[in-house]
């Protein structure tokens, strides 16, 4: 699904500071995430507001980006639909990253029969796909967006907290954690006020990389019609009502909500792997 921060040296250059890729991904995420707080007041027309006898009109003065098959404005609903397709990405990595850190944070610092345990039992999710553990949860608990967002969490926590697990068991052996040992300072003390400020660098550079592939997952989901209720705007929900308008040569629809998935996914991507790559640089 995902993998531990990695350099590929072929397009360090292209992530440097002040590179076009990166800050041309910046800059996308920026915009996606503007029109998502703003979309409601941004959106010229109600998303679920149809005009069958204008569907599938090509784009005009009055809908810069064309109707849908069901008569409802492409523009809108691109907007609207930013506000969902990023709310549940945003779940996933903040229930993922907190759960993740707490539980490699207590296997690496506590080590022996508790690291184990703990090692063990986030390996065996390994076993289970994101998708596949969604599907499950979603059949049981019905459409919305809390079920896939769960499911996709539990999947997405081993590989926060295994990284978590790795920066800990580094962090024990620095002499600074061994000083406050000596001074009488606890365990809990330490990892909150000292372990984990010089490890969210990296674990944040890592969540943001998740946060791209969670939104690929989620808009999988709802191009299978699942989690997503129908009448809610989302990204991979057009791909999905698009396919009518595509089979009769209208592919607009369905076109602009695929481009902006693949371009945000890979503008979130490019910005967690160059924050990642900094921190590494500046790690000793």
């Amino acid at each position: 699904m995902t993998a531990v921060l990695t350099r590929r040296p072929g397009l360090s250059r292209l992530r440097t500071a002040g590179s076009p890729l990166y800050l041309a991904c910046l800059v996308l995420v920026a915009l996606v995430t503007t029109a998502a707080l703003f979309a409601t007041w941004v959106a010229p027309y109600d998303p679920n507001a149809v005009e069958l006898g204008n569907a599938m009109a090509a784009p005009s003065a009055d809908h810069w980006l064309g109707v849908d098959a069901a008569g409802r404005d492409t523009l809108s609903r691109l907007l609207i639909g930013a506000r969902t397709s990023l709310l549940g990405p945003l779940g996933v990595v903040v229930f993922s990253t907190l759960a993740g850190v707490a539980v490699g944070m207590a296997a690496g610092w506590r080590g022996g029969w508790l690291d184990s345990v703990l090692s063990r039992s986030t390996e065996l999710v390994f076993a289970f796909p994101g998708m596949l553990l969604a599907i499950l949860i979603i059949s049981v608990y019905g459409e919305g967006l809390l079920a896939p967002v769960v499911a996709l969490s539990i999947a997405y926590l081993p590989y926060v907290s295994r990284l978590t697990r790795s920066l800990v068991l580094a962090e024990r052996k620095r002499p600074y954690v061994s000083a406050y040992q000596v001074q009488g300072h606890s365990a809990l003390q330490i990892c909150l006020r000292h372990v984990l400020p010089n490890i969210a660098p990296v674990v944040l550079a890592q969540s943001t990389i998740n946060f791209g592939y969670a939104l690929m997952d989620l808009a999988g989901l709802s191009f299978l019609g699942l989690g997503i209720p129908a009448l809610t705007p989302d990204w991979g929900r057009m791909v999905f009502d698009g396919q009518t308008a595509i089979q009769h040569g209208y592919p607009l629809s369905a076109v602009l909500p695929c481009v902006l998935i693949v371009l945000t996914v890979v503008a979130f991507n490019v910005v967690g792997e160059r924050w990642a790559d900094r921190v590494a640089r500046r790690t000793p």
